[in-house]
């Protein structure tokens, strides 16, 4: 009797431990679907590599157990820190200009012996964080003061990260910052001064910042044909995988592009691709509507959000994921230049999935812990 009380008791205590974890159920149901719907597209671009699927499987495991780790600290604590991590990757950024390593005629890394990285990854998380910290002290909508600080801060990491050179990374950051700015309550004015003066200071970054080949990708973009075996190929075969997989799809395992390795890259930046040709329309509506409910989940929590900066920084983290859906689909579909944005838990990768996991982390706590900087709205 004793024993069967014993076995009876365990699973009540595990059903007490995971009713005390803190997370967002209908966030994670959405996510869920995705990572499953990445591992099918997967197994068919990794031509059907069970050893692939397995790896996949085991990152995203991992991935998901960090977000849930991450949603169980509280918000505080995200802002006590944002500080004191934005200057350090800033001071990184600078290190990586000075001495970081070098690979694919790019200078991105540090590497510290045991470890080498990416610190402008870091700034993905860091950036939004460091804003709606810095404006959510301040009266809002921001003043001119503060946007002027908020801007800078915003404008030192990014250009630091356009000499490495690496303009995915330094968009993302950048619009991260911004989308905290916008949200903050920026006057249109600003908004329409800003996009004023980077339309003014383009053609001065087509001649004396943007190296030869980030000019050939935009050039690309308007003209593919121009090289369809060199630059353009990527998206002239992403193409037509994607139109020949039409409204129903060739059916899973049936594409011939990625199958027969027209298509390059077909399990990280390109895997869109892949799984349209497949899957057709119907498969990508199904996709992006998965995608859409994570921004809107998002941007409810923002929007029932107990603090300032709770509400800013999970309404940045929402539309960043947004940018990085609307970015790699521009770049398969060719409407945007290839700058190796991937997909969120689509593309095969790791310091992109771990990124997006401890945001979306970030988002879980916002949801469901306290406030803690008394200035409630």
């Amino acid at each position: 009797m004793a024993g069967r009380q014993d076995a009876l008791r365990v699973p009540g205590q595990l059903f007490g431990v995971l009713r005390r974890i803190r997370y967002d159920p209908v966030l994670l149901f959405f996510l869920m679907l995705i990572a499953a719907i990445g591992l099918v597209a997967g197994y068919s671009a990794s031509e059907q590599s069970v050893v692939w699927v397995e790896k996949s499987a085991f990152r995203f495991a991992l991935a998901f157990l960090l977000m849930l780790v991450i949603a169980q600290i509280p918000q505080r604590v995200f802002f006590a820190v944002a500080p004191w991590l934005f200057v350090s990757v800033v001071l990184m950024l600078v290190a990586v200009w000075l001495v970081g390593d070098i690979g694919k005629g790019a200078r991105r890394w540090l590497d510290l012996g045991f470890i080498r990285f990416q610190p402008a990854e870091m700034l993905k998380i860091g950036m939004p964080m460091m804003l709606a910290w810095f404006l959510a002290k301040r009266p809002l909508p921001p003043r001119f003061l503060d946007v002027v600080v908020a801007l800078t801060l915003l404008a030192v990491p990014t250009v630091l990260i356009v000499m490495q050179p690496d303009l995915g990374t330094a968009i993302l950051v950048m619009m991260a910052g911004l989308f905290v700015l916008f949200f903050a309550g920026l006057s249109w004015y600003y908004v329409l001064a800003f996009v004023a003066a980077v339309s003014a200071a383009a053609p001065l970054m087509w001649f004396y910042v943007m190296h030869d080949y980030q000019k050939e990708r935009v050039l690309t973009l308007f003209n593919p044909m121009a090289d369809p075996l060199g630059a353009g190929y990527h998206t002239i075969q992403s193409m037509i995988a994607i139109g020949s997989g039409g409204i129903w799809g060739k059916g899973w395992l049936q594409g011939t592009q990625s199958h027969l390795n027209f298509l390059p890259e077909g399990t990280t930046d390109f895997i869109l691709a892949v799984y349209a040709e497949e899957f057709g329309l119907m498969g990508l509506i199904i996709l992006f509507s998965l995608y859409l409910a994570v921004i809107w989940r998002g941007l409810y929590i923002a929007a029932y959000a107990e603090s300032v900066a709770g509400r800013l920084l999970a309404a940045a983290i929402s539309m960043t994921f947004l940018v990085y859906v609307f970015v790699n689909a521009g770049m398969v579909i060719g409407i945007l230049p290839v700058v190796g944005v991937p997909l969120p838990l689509m593309s095969y990768g790791g310091t992109a999935l771990v990124t997006i996991m401890i945001a979306l982390g970030m988002l879980m706590s916002i949801r469901t812990q306290r406030s803690f900087l008394g200035h409630e709205r």
